[in-house]
């Protein structure tokens, strides 16, 4: 696996379930387009998959 994730929010936020919105902003994202470098984890990777309609998700090599 990648040791990094680049997570980008490609859907807004505009009416989802409170629960989808506190995921996406656990990852450290705020606006649509807005990109961030996450480690690869358990953790994160349960994350991405509770909201992966939202994301997208890369494998970053660093």
């Amino acid at each position: 696996m990648a040791n990094k994730l680049a997570i980008t929010l490609k859907r807004s936020l505009i009416g989802r379930p409170e629960t989808q919105r506190v995921t996406v902003r656990t990852l450290g994202l705020t606006k649509r387009e807005q990109t961030v470098i996450q480690n690869d984890s358990p953790a994160i990777r349960g994350m991405i998959k509770k909201v992966s309609h939202l994301l997208e998700v890369k494998e970053v090599q660093q």
